[in-house]
């Protein structure tokens, strides 16, 4: 083969790959977001412990088939707490996170904004757990001054329900020293071995702790009016959080994440806890299915029905915030940039 014919073969291999490179490189929609091989529209979504009872709508969403409907390849990623998920959201590593809503005010509160798009729980659906071992002396709240207390991660909402609780009677979080014991066999190891006197977990965990006598409730958030006793008003928890920007410029793409979730919710609330449990999977259950169905209906209540931020939420969740002095009273937040019902109230229409 002579130099010139040499010359144009490169070229022209240089040219294929091109073409091959820009065919792989589509994007859906002009939404920025891109496309799986199946022309959806691939989101992942960091998940506070897909397990949990709590974040129950996350993994039910994939189970029914909603997702792909809208048009979306969704990857759900399990990770201990919403912690965990809000950083990541905020490095821009997954598209969305579903973590308790009140890490949209403290994030603001640090200069970082994130925002609620649809909201899955209208309480926390959490408990504080004593262990058996500690029950003869702890029969209160007053009585966790100076113990071990069990939360899923530091910073987790787990931990900052625990420190609102402590704030109602006086302890400071000085007073008492936090343990990071995560949830399911973990937790209630935690509690078995002494490493924890008392701590704050959901469903499943807390029915087979009380079912194998490990533990005993202290206080129980399982229910808005439970809730609103103990902290004083109501207290939205686990949401799908975005960043605030990736809102604004993919509201397309948001608007079919928050239809498929809003479905879902509505199926919940027309099927009973046994046919719901029935979409999970097996493993979900810790090996008792009956205790899992029974703990999911004691509790069912706090799950949205809509997926709509009950109006004046927000606003108890900020005080519960300064009154802890887990946001400085000196920072004023904009609770209008933490969480937007624009989607939930088209998905509802």
């Amino acid at each position: 083969m002579n130099a010139r014919k040499r010359q144009l073969w490169i070229v022209a291999g240089i040219i294929l790959v091109l073409i091959l490179s820009a065919c792989g490189s589509s994007t859906s929609g002009g939404s920025g977001s891109s496309s799986s091989g199946s022309g959806k529209i691939a989101l992942k979504i960091m998940v506070g412990g897909l397990s949990k009872q709590i974040y129950l709508p996350n993994e039910l969403t994939q189970r029914l088939g909603y997702f792909a409907a809208q048009g979306l390849d969704v990857t759900l990623i399990d990770e201990a707490s919403g912690q965990s998920s809000e950083n990541e959201v905020l490095a821009g590593q997954v598209e969305a996170g579903s973590g308790s809503y009140n890490h949209t005010i403290e994030l603001q509160a640090a200069g970082k904004n994130m925002e609620a798009v649809v909201l899955l729980n209208i309480a926390p659906g959490e408990a504080e757990i004593v262990s058996a071992k500690a029950a003869s002396h702890i029969h209160s709240v007053s009585d966790l001054k100076g113990k071990n207390l069990g939360v899923t991660e530091l910073g987790s909402g787990t931990q900052t329900l625990t420190t609102a609780l402590l704030h109602k009677v006086g302890i400071t979080t000085d007073q008492v020293h936090f343990v990071p014991v995560g949830a399911g066999d973990t937790f209630i190891a935690a509690l078995q071995q002494g490493k924890i006197d008392a701590g704050m977990t959901t469903e499943p965990t807390i029915s087979r702790i009380l079912s194998s006598g490990v533990g005993k409730v202290l206080v129980d958030l399982r229910s808005p009016q439970s809730t609103q006793a103990a902290l004083g008003g109501p207290y939205p928890f686990i949401c799908l959080f975005m960043n605030n920007s990736y809102v604004s410029s993919h509201q397309d793409v948001v608007q079919k994440l928050v239809n498929a979730y809003v479905k879902t919710l509505r199926w919940m609330h027309t099927h009973t806890a046994e046919q719901i449990a029935d979409q999970m999977p097996a493993d979900y259950y810790a090996g008792n299915k009956a205790l899992y169905v029974t703990a999911l209906q004691n509790q069912m209540a706090i799950f949205s029905p809509d997926g709509l931020m009950p109006a004046g939420a927000p606003q108890s969740v900020l005080s519960t915030e300064y009154q802890s002095n887990l946001v400085p009273k000196s920072k004023q937040i904009d609770l209008t940039t933490t969480f937007t019902n624009q989607f939930a109230s088209k998905a509802n229409g």
